[in-house]
């Protein structure tokens, strides 16, 4: 783990160097407030410090008021040392926004045991964060493909479609529909079935933009979201994906099949992108894309009751 130590004073910062080094730490030294300022603000930033309270340039209570205005994601663990013990100077670093206050005269073993109580905190807290991410991503991303999921795509096209209006830029979707999918669970089994959807996602995946989005819409249907792509972009898109599809079997727990998708596309009008319906011709297997294209027209205002 790095720690900085902030330490205006050259031999209270060697010491404090050499110990925490030898127990184990890789150790950032700053010389005053601004350059330990500078050091928790940049790249590899260490999780934890500990600041002297007072320091040229800024004291250690104005680090640490600093640090917690940026309210960035990155938790880093702060250590206030003085020379005070009076309670009042103890709060008024811990309402700064310290987490702990190591008086001066220091005994070594306390500090120790409080930079491995700080430790636990960092570790705890960064187990949490991934673990709320982890849920986050299956909140919003289907199990089986790992493409997002109906809810995510609800959110998606809200937020494009709102893009699309404020830029004046059109936007397309495609929907794709794994053709005779039933016979294939039903000759080959689920698992089977599981492994072709995993791998038509994965194809999906390779086919798109950085910017682009695509969802599991229902249980072999797909949906692709294609911002700033006019009518004949996403036509060309769709028809890549069914090539894609068709040019190559897929490898289904040591089974090769190969599997078509037909495609329907829908694409926004710039000037009226807003609350825009989906108005596309009848979804037809095997033909080209191209014959599908249609463009979103204008529905009535959603009313609330």
């Amino acid at each position: 783990m790095n720690i900085l130590i902030a330490e205006d004073d050259a031999g209270r910062r060697c010491l404090l160097e050499r110990l925490l080094a030898q127990a184990g730490y890789h150790v950032l030294a700053a010389k005053d407030g601004i350059e330990a300022l500078a050091l928790l603000r940049g790249e590899n930033a260490p999780c934890l410090a500990i600041l002297d309270w007072r320091m040229p340039g800024m004291d250690g209570t104005e680090v640490c008021r600093a640090i917690r205005a940026d309210r960035r994601k990155f938790f880093q663990y702060i250590i206030l040392v003085s020379a005070s013990a009076d309670v009042g100077d103890v709060v008024s670093g811990l309402a700064a926004g310290a987490h702990d206050h190591l008086a001066k005269p220091w005994d070594d073993r306390e500090l120790l045991a409080r930079v491995q109580v700080g430790e636990r905190f960092v570790n705890l807290h960064n187990e949490l964060v991934e673990a709320r991410e982890a849920l986050r991503f299956q909140a919003m991303h289907d199990a089986l493909t790992g493409l997002l999921n109906r809810a995510a795509l609800s959110t998606v096209l809200v937020r494009e479609l709102e893009r699309s209006s404020r830029e004046r830029s059109q936007m397309s979707v495609v929907l794709l529909d794994l053709d005779h999918f039933k016979a294939i669970n039903d000759s080959h089994g689920h698992p089977v079935g599981d492994a072709v959807l995993r791998e038509v996602a994965s194809r999906l995946r390779r086919g798109l933009r950085a910017y682009d989005d695509a969802a599991r819409y229902g249980g072999e249907e797909f949906l692709l979201v294609l911002p700033s792509c006019d009518r004949s972009e996403a036509a060309l898109v769709a028809e890549r994906v069914r090539l894609s599809m068709s040019s190559e079997a897929v490898n289904a727990i040591d089974q090769n099949l190969f599997v078509s998708v037909s495609a329907g596309v829908a694409t926004t009008v710039a000037a009226r992108a807003r609350r825009k319906s989906w108005c596309a011709p009848p979804i037809r297997r095997s033909i080209a894309p191209s014959a599908l294209v249609a463009i979103a027209c204008a529905s009535p205002s959603p009313t609330t009751s």
